[in-house]
């Protein structure tokens, strides 16, 4: 686990033996935003990252936290880039890239999680390891696909306003080992739900 007072934080909790091998400031400030571990007896790593959301305003010169979160992922690209080893990549990347990611491709184009300069940093990002997006492997776009309701649509049922802002990614050849993907929508429904829902997926490793 790797977290600190107020709402950065993230964790890894496992079944089967973990080492913690890595905690990367892609922030550079210090805040508790990754943890990366080994699986142990595989030759596997887990990443789990959670991706600055970037404020209100997509404009670095005006917003300093939209450049911050342009900036977190160019050190994650260039942290990709090196990789040489089967690695999954998780958690809150908040931003859905692909139109069917979002209720309305038209009214977020301009709104920071769904931008195109997110979304080509975030493709960058994509192509320095070869990254497979195990959601749209096993969800085909255009399939609709959302991982987030905001808090602030108390009928998020029935407006449906989500967005596909979590995320696995696999490395190729650990991709071709996944055997299914599910989200579990029902969770935000739950009693004081989170307004993220779990992702799961399944490997034959």
């Amino acid at each position: 686990m790797s977290g600190q007072k107020g709402y950065h934080g993230v964790a890894t909790v496992s079944r089967v033996p973990i080492r913690e091998v890595t905690r990367h400031d892609w922030q550079d400030n210090g805040e508790a935003r990754h943890i990366g571990v080994e699986v142990l007896g595989k030759d596997v790593l887990v990443e789990n990252v959670y991706v600055p959301a970037g404020g209100d305003v997509p404009d670095r010169e005006v917003n300093p936290k939209f450049g911050q979160k342009l900036d977190f992922l160019g050190r994650m690209t260039k942290w990709a880039e090196k990789l040489d080893r089967p690695t999954l990549i998780v958690g809150d990347f908040n931003i859905a890239p692909l139109e069917s990611d979002v209720w309305s491709h038209k009214q977020l184009l301009k709104v920071v999680s769904h931008t195109p300069i997110e979304v080509e940093t975030l493709g960058r990002f994509q192509d320095a390891h070869g990254w497979v997006d195990l959601g749209r492997q096993h969800v085909p776009a255009p399939a609709r696909y959302y991982s987030w309701w905001s808090y602030r649509n108390p009928a998020w049922q029935e407006n449906d306003k989500g967005r596909r802002l979590d995320h696995m990614w696999a490395s190729p050849a650990l991709a071709k080992q996944a055997t299914g993907h599910r989200v579990l929508e029902g969770a935000r429904a739950w009693e004081q739900p989170s307004d993220h829902v779990p992702l799961i997926t399944e490997f034959d490793i």
